[in-house]
């Protein structure tokens, strides 16, 4: 499948929802699977139902890599089949996730047969999916979630496995080796999967008074984070065979602390409580985003946490209205749409989703969070229906 213009818009609603579906291993060395963490695996009927009250029909999923090949190349897909088919059911379209910052217990990028392995997996999901869902619509994968942002976790912070320092780049060559390799089997195997490729959208900047070391340093940081999709889209790496037809779509994820002083010395204030000159509009990001890769795009990944939360909304629809009516911009995912914890302390909840996770007897439980979902309900439904959104608890 190609697309063409913005009348080839593979996505069902413009609001998407993003179920966190990390499965890595923590920096302690305990393997996080957030899909059982948060209760979606046990409330998928409910996660999928309740999406119905804000028209949204398009959601971010994953396969948890290391949770379907236990061992080398023997997949189980059961619980990914029992989503397809609950999806199915209540209209939901899924976008899946290959490996969301999660290996097997026995794979890292470093290793010599992760290419291979990655590429199997792919495709033997990629059929299994097909094979299961209406043969007339496209199926939207993203290989590996924030290549960037992965590489820099597992290799450069030493936060992940295999918990190296100083490897950063030879993490995401393998990396993007083996998304490359399958991207292009993916493609072979059938014209209608289409490439998401999702990389998180910063602006890094020089410190106050800078020289004019400090001043190139920060801007050469700043074009790093296009380094994944510049090997995808083949401009660098060419030995690896990438090509501007393996990004279909330009997935970006923005986050309230995206912009910051190089070497991490501060993150800019969004809401500009203190107003800092350096500070970047989002559609001027999204904007030079696009300059740069002329794709269709979505906005992948954001949120808040806590009260700030519709606020945050606020800022981004406004943003993004800005921009829409120049490129092709084809969505919103609300990213996570159900709270989670953080993955390196599971007693702290962030307060960021739709809807919080409420522990009651031990069993997550949703409860809408009334002051975001009315700003959705203003900024989205009230154009073309009004809906009666409750403060309930699913």
């Amino acid at each position: 499948m190609e697309i063409n213009s913005i009348d080839d818009n593979p996505f069902r609603s413009y609001l998407m929802a993003g179920f966190e579906c990390a499965d890595l291993l923590n920096l302690s060395g305990k393997r996080i699977d957030f899909m059982k963490i948060t209760g979606h695996l046990d409330q998928l009927d409910h996660d999928y139902a309740m999406l119905k009250d804000f028209g949204i029909s398009t959601v971010r999923e994953g396969i948890r890599w290391s949770q379907v090949e236990a061992r080398p190349y023997e997949y189980d897909f059961s619980v990914a089949e029992l989503m397809i088919r609950t999806a199915s059911e209540k209209g939901i379209q899924q976008v899946w996730d290959i490996c969301h910052f999660g290996f097997p217990d026995d794979l890292s990028p470093f290793h010599p047969q992760f290419e291979k392995r990655f590429v199997s997996v792919s495709v033997a999901f990629a059929r299994h999916c097909l094979e299961r869902t209406d043969s007339r619509q496209p199926l939207i994968i993203t290989p590996i979630n924030e290549v960037s942002f992965l590489s820099w976790l597992c290799a450069e912070a030493g936060e992940t496995f295999p918990y190296c320092k100083q490897q950063g780049w030879e993490a995401k060559y393998a990396l993007m080796k083996a998304y490359i390799a399958a991207a292009k089997a993916l493609k072979e195997l059938d014209k209608r999967i289409l490439i998401l490729a999702t990389e998180p959208l910063v602006n890094i900047v020089a410190p106050s008074d800078a020289t004019d070391e400090q001043i190139s340093e920060a801007a050469l940081q700043h074009e790093f984070q296009y380094q994944a999709m510049d090997i995808l889209c083949g401009r660098i790496c060419p030995e690896l065979r990438g090509s501007p037809d393996l990004l279909d779509i330009l997935g970006l994820n923005f986050y309230y602390n995206n912009q910051w002083i190089t070497g991490f010395e501060a993150f800019l204030p969004w809401a500009n409580l203190e107003p800092d000159q350096r500070w970047r509009p989002l559609s001027e990001l999204l904007v030079e985003a696009y300059s740069r890769f002329g794709k269709p795009m979505i906005l992948s990944e954001t949120s808040h946490s806590g009260v700030d939360r519709p606020h945050w909304f606020n800022f981004v629809w406004r943003e993004i209205n800005l921009v829409a009516p120049e490129i092709p911009f084809w969505g919103v995912c609300l990213y996570p749409i159900v709270d989670r914890p953080d993955w390196n302390d599971l007693n702290y909840w962030h307060g960021s989703g739709l809807w919080d996770n409420t522990n009651i007897s031990g069993k997550p439980n949703r409860t809408l969070y009334q002051p975001l979902a009315t700003t959705i309900r203003k900024n989205i439904l009230q154009k073309d229906v009004s809906y009666e959104i409750e403060n309930r608890v699913y």
